[in-house]
Formats: structure tokens, sequence, C-alpha cells
């Protein structure tokens, strides 16, 4: 359980804790872009993975790009302001989950691509975004009992399968991307390269700050570089305008249909571990107590979040682990300084040119950083795994047998196609979602339900760096989080 930080002001009263604490708006408004910067790479990337997957136009991925940042804004507000019992007021920024990629370019190319598959996968996203918030304000013994569904031995592996899975979608764009005249180019993997080894030598030779935006700063490097050998192309940030505004539904009316909706529930399921575990890490970082409630209160703000995603034509949304990395490098605990970062995103979610410019980021270059991303999202599951007694056969099963499931799709993909009805194909082809399953019911199999509160507060294990990097960055960092906290004590 996460401890309660009691601040005493020197009369001896209660004073506020330091996530209650509204900073100077200037503090606010720098500590605010900085979880922008930490934060940018990550938003942008599922909407031009999904986009360029599904054939897209610039036009239409530089609406993407729009929408999601400005839905990220609102979603992070809710999510740090709160509103009601909705939002775990706490520092975590909302973004678009990594574990909906796979499944939504699924449904996507099931639906044929294009815009029709847009509409397709939003009504999945409404529904499961409805579902999510109605299942947060179950009692709390049946939510707790839905939540040991997921221990270490399932989420570890789930991490992992998604990595694993999404790693070939970066090797494709750093190739030149799919169905493009120069895929394959060697041209093409030197930018990837290139990018990657920038990234690297950043995560390497860098202070905290640098790391955390490395993927960012790897980004603009590498498309500078395309640039200027003539292999970025930005005449479509002179014609898209200067302002914006996503509106519900652009792309039109969204299609409910029964198998991408499970499949999109399935994905909440597991996007509920991640926020959870999320929530307890953060609470732990900034010393306030993360009961049931709380973690009930975050997974109303992802259901709300998603649902508006559906909506305001954006994908499905999660509390980012890097940006709660992010809090225990800076020791910055204000959960005003995320509003301060909503704020920002719905600003820049205003602006096509800026989104424009992120479109015409090279194939090559994306796939360098994209490959970097994916790569670590599956080494975070090898941790969690870490944790699991593997030399226990039954659990050695579930991850063996879960990862094997994972990689049927893309070894034997005819059988998805030609031998399986186009709907149910729909569902199943996708490594996360047969991985995943295949990790919850081989789970269930060999070890049950655990034991009561076995599992009631998962933990989300942050990068070595960040750890490494706490002393250097208190000293780095402007102490205002930290002043006149009071000695800690357990939660009650």
């Amino acid at each position: 359980m996460a401890r309660v930080a009691a601040r005493l002001s020197t009369d001896g009263e209660q004073s506020t804790h330091p996530v209650d604490e509204v900073l100077p708006l200037p503090k606010l408004a720098l500590y605010g872009f900085q979880h922008v910067l930490a934060f940018y790479a990550g938003a942008v990337i599922v909407p031009i993975i999904v986009g360029n997957a599904l054939k897209l136009s610039p036009e239409q991925l530089v609406y993407l790009i729009n929408a999601d940042l400005f839905t990220c804004g609102i979603a992070s507000i809710i999510q740090a302001l709160g509103v009601g019992r909705i939002g775990a007021r706490l520092p975590l920024i909302q973004g678009v989950t990594f574990t909906a990629v796979s499944p939504m370019i699924a449904i996507g190319l099931g639906a044929g691509g294009g815009t029709a598959a847009l509409l397709v996968i939003y009504g999945a996203v409404i529904t499961a975004g409805i579902a999510t918030f109605a299942f947060a304000w179950l009692p709390a013994k049946a939510f707790r009992t839905v939540m040991r569904l997921f221990p270490p031995v399932v989420t570890g592996t789930v991490i992992t399968v998604l990595g694993i899975v999404l790693i070939p979608v970066g090797l494709n764009d750093a190739a030149g991307g799919l169905g493009s005249p120069d895929f394959g180019d060697p041209k093409n993997f030197a930018y990837a390269g290139g990018t990657m080894l920038f990234i690297l030598i950043l995560m390497k030779i860098g202070k905290p700050f640098l790391s955390s935006i490395s993927i960012l700063l790897g980004l603009v490097v590498g498309t500078t570089v395309a640039f200027l050998l003539g292999d970025a192309k930005f005449g479509d940030v002179g014609d898209s305008a200067w302002i914006g505004v996503t509106t519900p539904f652009h792309f039109g009316a969204p299609k409910f249909e029964w198998f991408p909706i499970v499949l999109m529930l399935i994905v909440m399921l597991i996007t509920m571990v991640e926020t959870t575990g999320d929530t307890y890490a953060v609470g732990d970082i900034v010393g306030k107590e993360v009961d049931s409630e709380t973690v009930a209160r975050a997974l109303r703000a992802d259901g709300a979040a998603t649902a508006l995603g559906g909506v305001l034509n954006s994908f499905p949304y999660v509390a980012f682990a890097e940006n709660v990395g992010l809090v225990r490098m800076t020791k910055v605990k204000s959960r005003f300084v995320v509003v301060a970062a909503g704020v920002f995103m719905i600003v820049l979610g205003l602006l096509p040119k800026a989104a424009a410019i992120v479109a015409a980021v090279p194939h090559g270059v994306l796939g360098g950083a994209a490959t970097v991303m994916f790569a670590m999202v599956a080494l975070a599951g090898i941790q969690t795994l870490a944790k699991v007694d593997l030399k226990e056969e039954k659990n050695a099963l579930i991850v063996g047998v879960s990862l094997a499931f994972a990689l049927l799709p893309a070894t034997v993909p005819v059988f998805f196609t030609k031998h399986m009805d186009p709907d149910l194909s729909s569902l199943l082809n996708s490594g996360v979602t047969l991985g995943a399953t295949a990790a919850i019911v081989l789970n269930l199999v060999f070890n049950g339900l655990g034991k009561e509160g076995a599992h009631d507060a998962p933990k989300v294990e942050l990068p070595a760096q960040v750890a490494e990097a706490d002393k250097e960055s208190a000293a780095a960092v402007p102490a205002q989080a930290g002043e006149g906290e009071a000695a800690r004590t357990p939660a009650s």
C-alpha cells in the first residue's frame, strides 16, 4: 500500500499535500510542458501507425493526430483534476494505449481499410469505453475479484506479447512502409538505423530529462537529416490550416459490430491492469494513499476518456507509465502540473500545421524510433516476468504457450485470411488478442483466481535509468515539491 504524506505547518495544523498544491503559473507552464515533451512521441505514434496501416490520406492522418492530442488533453485534465467520482486526482497523464494498436489494425484491415475501417473501430472503442466506465462502479469485492484475473504471470506475458507483436510493425516502417514503392530500400534502413543509434546514444550518455525525450529528439534529428537530403516533404504543412477544431464523428457515424467490440473489450481489460499499476506507482512516488476507490476513479476516467475518444475520432486511453517515471525523476508532485500539460495538448490539438509536420516524418525515421519503443515494451514485460517463479512448471507453461499463440497470426496468416469467417478473423487475427486470452485462460486453469488480496496492488516497474537518476535529478530540479514534507507514516 502507498504511504501517506502528512505535512504539518508550524502551528501544527495539516497543510496542503504536495499533490494538491497549485504552483505559480511560470512553474506550472514549465513543468507542464516538460510532461508534454516526454509524452508527445508516444501520443502521436499510435495514430501515425494506425493511419498508415489503414492507408489514410495525409489530410486524414493530420486530422487523426489533432483529434488524438485534443482528446489526450481533455482526458488528462479529467484524470488529474477530477470530476465528481471520476479521476484519480493524481499526476497521471492519459494517452492512447499501445495495447490497442495491433487489434485496431486487425479490425481496420478486416473492414477494408480507409475511413470505413475507422467507423468500425470507433463503434468498438465507444462501446468498450462505456463498459469500462460501468465496470469501475462495481462493488469493491467484485472489482477485486476481476482484478485477480491479472497476476504478474498474466500481465508480464501480455506486455511481452504486446512488444513482440508490435516490433514487426516498427520494422516494416523502417523498411519504408508496407506497399510503398521503395519498400526495403537500404536508404530507409539507413534512416532507421541512424535514428535508432541517436536514441540509444541519448539513453546511454544523456541526462534524465534528455533520456525521457530521446524518442522525440530522435524523430526531430532523423527528420531534419532526411529533409536536408531531400527525403522529407513538408508540402502538406503549407496546405494545412492554422486552426482546426475536432468535431464529433468527423468521418461518419460509428458502426457497431459484434466481433470488433469483443476484441476492444479485451483490450480494455488489459489497459485496466496497466492503469491500476500506474495509479499505485504514482501514489507511492508522491506519498498519497491509494485505495480501491482511487483505482476505481482512475478507471472511470479511462472509460470516460475512451468513450469520448470514439466520439472525437480518437482511440482508447490509459495512464502513461512514461510520465509516471517523469514524476519520479523530477520530484514535482502537483497534479495541477498535469492539468497544465492537458491545456498544452488541447492547444496543440487545435493546430493542424503542427500535426502536418509530425505526419511528414519519413517512414524510415519513424520505424527506427518505433522499433526502440516497442522493444522497450517487450523488455518491460520481461522485467515483470522476472518476478514470477518460472521454475514452477505451470507458470512456465502459461508464458511459453501464450507466446506460441501470439505468434500464430504472423506465422500462418493464411489460416485467418482464407480458412476463417471474416468476422471471426477480425477478432482472432491478432497476436495480442490470442496471447492475452491464452495467458488469462491458462492462468485460471493452472492457478485459479489466487488468494484474496494477492494482487490488489500491482506495481509498475519503472525503467532502470529512472531509479539510477533519482539522486542526480533531485539536485538538478527545483526542490519545490519536496519542501516542508514531514516524515511519512504507513497508511492504515
